[in-house]
C-alpha cells in the first residue's frame, strides 16, 4: 500500500492527539511541527517502498526521537528525556486507566477523543469547530474560512485565541460521560463541515476530496456504533453523509470533469450507501428531535431515491428547504432552495427566489452563485446574459475542475440559438 492523503490525514490526527496529551496545549506548536516533520520524512521514505507493516510504531518512535532532539537543542534533555520516553511508551502500550474504562467506547478512538477534548465550554462554538477542523481534520485556514464563509484573517485570529484559552486547561483529556454528551453537538458540526469540505472542496487542487469524505463517514459511523452517541441527531447526520457520499462516484466523470446532479450517471451511485442512509434516516425519525441534519438528510434521500432528475419530487424538496431555512437560515440554503424552485415552477420563479435571498453579499466569492444565475438565464433563452454570469463564475473558480466545468457552460451559451 502506498501512502496517500487519507493515510497521512489519519496518522497526523493520531500523532497530534498523543503528543498534545503528553506535552499539553502549551507545547501544541512543538507537537504540530514534530508531526509535520515526521510525516514528511515518512512520505519520502515510503512513497516508493510502500507502507511497512508496523507503521504506527515506527511513526511514534520517529516522533519521539524528534521531540528528544528538540529538548536536546534546548538543553533540557536531562530533565525531560526520561519522562518523555516513559509517557510516549505508555501512550501506546499501557492498559486503559480507570477513568478511560468508564468513557464511552467511541472516545477511545484517538481522533474522536481529541475532537471532544477541543470542545471546551470556555471557547465559543465556532472556535471549537475551527480548532477541530485545523488540528484534527487537517484543513487549511483558507479551507476553514470557506466553510464558515469568513475571511482567513478572522479564522486565524479565532484559532490563536482558541489555543491560548486551551493552554490554561488542566483537564484537556480527562473527559467524563457528561462531557461527552454536552460536546456531541459541536462534534456533529465539525464532522458535517469536514464532509462538506470534501464534497465541495474550496482547495486549489481538487473539487472533490474523497479522503475527507471517507474520514467523516468513518467517524460518524463510530458515533452511531455507540449507544450514548447514537442519538436521533447523530443518525440523521450519518444518514445525510451516507446519502450524499453515495453520489460521489457520479460527481466526477471518467475524464475527471465535474458533473452537477442533473448530469450525473445515476447507475454509478453507491446503492449500498443509499440503503444504509435511508435506513438511518428512518431510525432518526423515531425521536422527538427535528434538526437541520434531519431535513438535509430527507432532501438527500429524495435525490437518491429518484430514478432521474425529471422524476425527482421537486415540490417536496422546496418544502423541505423552507423548513431548513427556519432551522438554519443562510444564503447557501436559500440559493439551493431557489434552484429547487426553478425545477419545480420554472426558471423565472427560480430567478425571483435568487433575487430575494437575504445576505446574498456573503455569496460574492462563491462561484456557484453566478453559475446558478447563468443556468436560469440560459433556460430562459437569454444566452448572452447567461454567458456573462458563467464568465463571472469562472473568475471565482477555485480549482481546475471548476474552471473546466464553467468553461463548458460558457461554450454551451455560445452554441445556444
Amino acid at each position: 500500500m502506498q501512502p496517500d492523503g487519507a493515510f497521512f490525514r489519519r496518522e497526523s490526527a493520531r500523532l497530534l492527539a498523543a503528543l498534545t496529551r503528553i506535552f499539553g496545549v502549551k507545547r501544541s506548536t512543538l507537537a504540530e511541527d514534530v508531526v509535520q516533520e515526521t510525516l514528511t520524512a515518512a512520505f519520502e521514505a515510503w512513497r516508493w517502498a510502500g507502507i511497512p507493516e508496523h507503521y504506527s510504531a515506527l511513526l511514534m518512535t520517529a516522533a519521539k526521537n524528534r521531540v528528544l532532539d528538540v529538548f536536546r537543542r534546548e538543553r533540557t534533555v536531562r530533565k525531560f528525556a526520561p519522562e518523555v520516553s516513559r509517557l510516549i511508551e505508555e501512550e501506546w502500550t499501557m492498559e486503559p486507566s480507570v477513568e478511560e474504562l468508564f468513557l464511552p467506547e467511541a472516545l477511545r478512538d484517538d481522533e474522536l477523543r481529541m475532537m471532544f477534548s477541543c470542545c471546551q465550554p470556555r471557547l465559543k462554538k465556532d472556535a471549537q469547530v475551527a480548532l477541530i477542523l485545523k488540528n484534527l481534520c487537517g484543513l487549511s485556514v483558507e479551507e476553514i474560512a470557506g466553510a464558515f464563509l469568513d475571511s482567513p484573517a478572522a479564522v486565524e485570529k479565532r484559532l490563536t485565541r482558541a489555543k491560548k484559552a486551551l493552554a490554561g486547561s488542566r483537564r484537556l483529556f480527562e473527559l467524563t460521560a457528561a462531557d461527552f454528551a454536552a460536546r456531541l453537538a459541536t462534534v456533529h458540526q465539525a464532522l458535517y463541515l469536514l464532509f462538506n469540505e470534501g464534497y465541495h472542496s474550496a482547495g486549489a487542487d481538487a473539487t472533490v476530496r474523497i479522503d475527507m469524505c471517507r474520514e467523516a463517514l468513518r467517524l460518524v459511523r463510530l458515533l452511531v456504533g455507540h449507544a450514548t452517541a447514537a442519538t436521533s441527531t447523530t443518525k440523521a447526520l450519518a444518514a445525510l453523509i451516507c446519502l450524499t457520499a453515495a453520489r460521489l462516484p457520479g460527481r466526477v466523470d471518467e475524464g475527471g470533469n465535474l458533473r452537477a446532479i442533473l448530469q450525473q450517471d445515476r447507475s454509478r451511485w453507491d446503492r449500498s450507501l443509499i440503503s444504509e442512509g435511508l435506513e438511518l434516516l428512518a431510525e432518526s425519525a423515531s425521536g422527538v428531535e427535528l434538526t437541520a441534519y434531519h431535513v438535509e438528510a430527507a432532501i438527500a434521500g429524495l435525490h437518491a431515491s429518484a430514478e432521474s432528475a425529471d422524476k425527482t419530487s421537486w415540490g417536496e424538496i422546496v418544502s423541505l428547504y423552507d423548513a431548513l431555512l427556519t432551522l438554519r437560515p443562510s444564503p447557501v440554503v436559500a440559493l439551493n432552495r431557489a434552484i429547487a424552485v426553478a425545477h419545480h415552477k420554472g426558471p423565472a420563479r427560480g430567478m425571483d427566489a435568487i433575487r430575494a435571498i437575504r445576505g446574498a453579499g456573503r455569496l460574492s466569492a462563491y462561484p456557484f452563485y453566478p453559475a446558478a444565475l447563468g443556468e436560469l438565464e440560459l433556460r430562459l433563452g437569454r444566452a448572452a446574459a447567461a454567458a456573462g454570469h458563467f464568465e463571472a463564475a469562472l473568475r471565482l473558480a477555485r480549482n481546475e475542475s471548476e474552471r473546466r466545468f464553467l468553461r463548458e457552460r460558457v461554450t454551451a451559451c455560445q452554441a445556444a440559438p
